[in-house]
């Protein structure tokens, strides 16, 4: 282990990320009754230009007067080459009350974007006398964002989570794709020409490499990784498969765009039963296996380790976390 340590963001559960335009206020209460862990209120993609001004509205008076019961509340500012944004984050602070937990900050380029932000957000919250800091979700959605990752990450000491956008990382690497998230029939390829006929075609995750750097740079820093969109919410199967993918490569949550997806992240990224058994006899047989003076021992035919311990405490801290939320 390093001797250099990043403190890990606050332990929130991350599991489903649920979107709710700012400018559909019919939707506001059905979101409070949904089972998401995590609702960004959004005032940026979903919303028109013209209706931002009527959405920013919306979203103050919801935080205030909808129960939002345990969710964690974050809101989607405009971008920070628009007029939109300062006005977003000003009138939240002075008028969106103590509910809002996050801010999420679309298309980060630079650590300088995270800290113009936190340095209004400061502000605000010391002119207001707030008690409660607010939070930063950053999307890494640009070539540019991916390349400085690493230093998004750490920019400010209220970061907590980075997501993935996919859709607007397409458009900004000129990937060869229209669709949000999911397989491209294109990213494969054929089994060599002397092998077996037919030749057989081999899909790939074209996602792969920028969810995996995202990850590392989120861990790195001790911030919760999450998977952004899935755009075809008729396609549950497609959702699970992308899902379970992310979450395999380290992400605890996912976007959901549809309130039929929220049950779907929740599924993927909770530790079964079984899982959860088997890291408790992990923990169970490590143990006893220190109690002995050993470093490793054998659990259903099977090496296990300190290393083991470690991934067995994630699971069951996770199952704990997910129970008590319930």
């Amino acid at each position: 282990m390093s001797f250099t340590v990043y403190e890990p963001a606050p332990a929130r559960l991350n599991r489903s990320e649920l979107a709710v335009p700012g400018s559909n206020p019919a939707l506001f209460e059905k979101a409070a009754a949904s089972a998401a862990d995590v609702i960004f209120l959004d005032l940026e993609d979903a919303v028109a230009p013209d209706d931002k001004p009527q959405a920013r509205k919306n979203i103050i008076e919801a935080l205030n007067d909808i129960d939002w019961g345990t969710k964690t509340m974050s809101v989607r500012i405009n971008g920070l080459d628009t007029h939109y944004m300062y006005r977003d984050v000003v009138d939240l602070i002075e008028q969106g009350g103590d509910r809002l937990d996050l801010i999420m900050i679309p298309k980060v380029g630079t650590a300088a974007d995270v800290y113009a932000v936190d340095m209004l957000v400061t502000q605000a919250e010391d002119a207001m006398g707030r008690k409660k800091r607010i939070g930063f979700e950053m999307i890494i959605e640009t070539a540019l964002g991916m390349a400085n990752v690493d230093e998004i990450a750490k920019a400010s000491k209220r970061n907590e989570s980075l997501h993935f956008g996919v859709a607007d990382y397409a458009a900004s690497t000129k990937a060869r794709t229209t669709v949000i998230g999911g397989p491209n029939a294109l990213y494969g390829v054929l089994t060599d020409a002397e092998g077996d006929e037919p030749r057989d075609y081999h899909w790939g995750d074209m996602w792969h490499y920028a969810i995996a750097r995202m990850v590392a740079a989120a861990r790195a820093y001790g911030l919760r990784p999450i998977d952004g969109p899935f755009g075809d919410f008729s396609d549950p199967d497609g959702f699970r498969a992308q899902a379970n993918r992310a979450a395999v490569l380290g992400c605890e949550g996912k976007w959901a765009i549809h309130p039929s997806q929220i049950a779907l992240a929740n599924e993927v990224n909770s530790p079964s039963k079984a899982e959860v058994d088997k890291a408790k006899r992990i923990l169970k047989a490590m143990k006893q296996a220190q109690k002995e003076g050993k470093g490793a021992v054998s659990l259903d035919g099977r090496l296990i380790d300190i290393a083991s311990i470690k991934q067995a405490e994630v699971m069951v801290k996770k199952a704990r976390q997910i129970a008590k939320s319930g």
